[in-house]
């Protein structure tokens, strides 16, 4: 046991190894929920209640309808959907007709979509009417054949569901005009699908469940190869974990948006498989609407990223929530500032648990024990059946407290990147150690604590931007000669993005380039800081020096 320390510290119940040939793939699961808690409430949203009957017969007669026009195994469907009761229909109904997910963030811009949609090669898309201009933008350069709109109302009944979507509308404008006249409405796909025969697929753990896009150590985003093995071990991983303070009938509160791999995997399908409902938050940002949900929802556990926390505890109302049913919160996606946690304590009685996870680890591989008495700084335990170790830079293992790459080893890793042998080959070995990137010490207990990155890559309120990104993006405009982009820190995003250019133009502002960028970058990505200098730090051969544009210009300001 001397090479995995950490089994001496996991909570009592907390197995070494886990079963995953329990389930052969994430559909087992998705069935045997839906039969075992036919009655129970499976999903909340805006007050209306999805049974796991109801998911059921919903899902299948999706599943149903996307068989009937001739989709089939392995075939990759696009979800372009906020948390709205449409996302866990779609989902389970892709997955069951034998279809392979790809998590689509709504609020891409034309370029990174049709990146997306290309690269996955997805034969269909499920998209919110409010996304649908964007899409309308850049279909006919995607393989893209069938597309299902939706409106936010559409699952929630009449008369709630009709004026949601008329205010929406009209009212507040939020759906910007499109044209996609061979769409067909998820609703009428739902009908049709009701009375056809759902044609289950073959599947075991080899077979793809999720490409999950991410930036991984380049700017590039590629599609992480989730198979339903992966996903199936990564579920039983967490639910031994969760199983030391789990009565099974849990409330989980789903503010994080279901198609970023933590929510996805925590959230959605980890609560699934314990018949737990799930109360979806449309949009966390409305922090008022948020926190009255939260006031009138005995919820038992929460999942979040720091923003997400120090905003709730910044709400002057969020305090006066009864906590009495609190059992769980866990943190995750970027790291838990002490001072955070320890006011989350102090709220609401219970410890803010730190868990470390990457999209290639589907994504839990580190995690607390759910008794931890106070925030530690770690990032935690190996969860069962997966191995870390703290590496140099020739790949050997480095003694206890030595800093160096956490690699991770585990059936929750990835089996590679999407049509990317060389970007796989980077970072999995042969014999399946995942390069993590980041930089980590272990205690003498199997503790790990994450010291930096080794990765370039920015975060911001738990997403990942990828500096090459944004650089390649900056770095089109005319009167921008080279440019270096860099994380900043920031109180309530942990990070956001700084821009250090040098122009040809003295006439280039901060506000023009940032606008410039705005066109072709998801918000969270778009420059907060742009800063213009005469040249930029670089090697000997002509490449941007990242650490020293850190050093030097790591200042949040801009150039006014």
């Amino acid at each position: 046991m001397t090479d995995k320390p950490w089994l001496n510290e996991y909570p009592k119940g907390v197995p070494a190894e886990i079963d995953a040939n329990e389930f052969q793939s994430v559909v087992d699961v998705i069935d045997r929920s839906c039969e075992q808690f036919a009655s129970r409430d499976a999903y909340v949203n805006f007050g209306k209640t999805l049974t796991y009957a109801e998911l059921d017969r919903k899902s299948r007669a999706f599943g149903a309808y996307l068989q009937s026009l001739g989709l089939k195994k392995g075939d990759r469907i696009a979800i372009m959907l906020p948390n709205v009761l449409q996302f866990p229909i779609a989902l389970f109904g892709a997955l069951r007709a034998g279809l392979v997910v790809v998590n689509t963030n709504p609020l891409y811009t034309a370029r990174e979509l049709k990146h997306q949609l290309k690269d996955s090669g997805a034969r269909a898309i499920v998209v919110l009417e409010n996304f649908a201009s964007v899409l309308e933008s850049v279909k006919d350069d995607t393989p893209v054949e069938y597309i299902f709109t939706t409106s936010m109302g559409d699952m929630l009944g009449f008369p709630k569901g009709a004026i949601i979507n008329l205010v929406l509308r009209y009212v507040k404008k939020m759906v910007p005009a499109y044209n996609l006249p061979d769409a067909t409405p998820f609703t009428a796909a739902l009908s049709s699908g009701d009375g056809m025969e759902l044609d289950r697929p073959e599947l075991n753990h080899d077979d793809l469940a999720f490409l999950q896009y991410t930036g991984g150590t380049t700017g590039v985003s590629k599609g992480a190869m989730l198979t339903h093995g992966n996903i199936v071990a990564n579920m039983q991983q967490s639910s031994a974990w969760l199983n030391t303070i789990s009565a099974g009938d849990e409330v989980i509160i789903t503010a994080l948006p279901l198609y970023h791999i933590f929510a996805l995997t925590a959230n959605c399908l980890v609560f699934t498989k314990f018949g737990g409902r799930n109360v979806l938050i449309t949009n966390p940002r409305d922090m008022d609407a948020f926190v009255k949900e939260l006031s009138k929802t005995p919820f038992t556990a929460i999942t979040g990223v720091n923003t997400l926390f120090n905003g709730l505890l910044n709400h002057p109302e969020f305090s006066k929530i009864d906590f009495s049913n609190l059992k769980m919160t866990l943190g995750g996606g970027m790291a838990v500032q002490r001072a955070v946690a320890e006011k989350w304590k102090k709220v609401t009685g219970v410890t803010l648990i730190e868990a470390y996870g990457l999209t290639e680890t589907s994504p839990a591989a580190c995690i607390n024990p759910m008794d931890l008495k106070d925030y530690n700084g770690a990032i935690g335990l190996p969860v069962p059946s997966t191995k870390c170790a703290v590496v140099d830079t020739e790949g050997n293992h480095l003694p206890i407290g030595e800093v160096g790459e956490l690699c991770v080893h585990g059936p929750q890793v990835m089996k590679g990147y999407w049509n990317r042998p060389d970007e796989t080959e980077k970072v999995l070995s042969d014999d399946g150690w995942l390069r993590t990137g980041d930089m980590a010490k272990m205690d003498e207990r199997g503790y790990f604590f994450i010291v930096d990155r080794k990765k370039d890559m920015i975060l911001v309120s738990g997403f990942n931007v990828y500096p090459n990104e944004v650089e390649d993006v900056a770095a089109m405009h005319e009167k921008v000669v080279e440019v270096g982009a860099i994380g900043v820190d920031d109180e309530k995003s942990g990070e956001v993005v700084k821009l250090v250019a040098v122009r040809n133009d003295d006439s280039l502002t901060a506000k023009e380039l940032r606008e410039f960028c705005r066109k072709e970058l998801t918000a969270y990505k778009v420059p907060r800081y742009i800063e213009f200098v005469d040249e930029l730090p670089k090697t000997n051969v002509g490449k941007i020096l990242r650490r020293e544009l850190r050093e030097q210009y790591g200042e949040p300001k801009n150039t006014e």
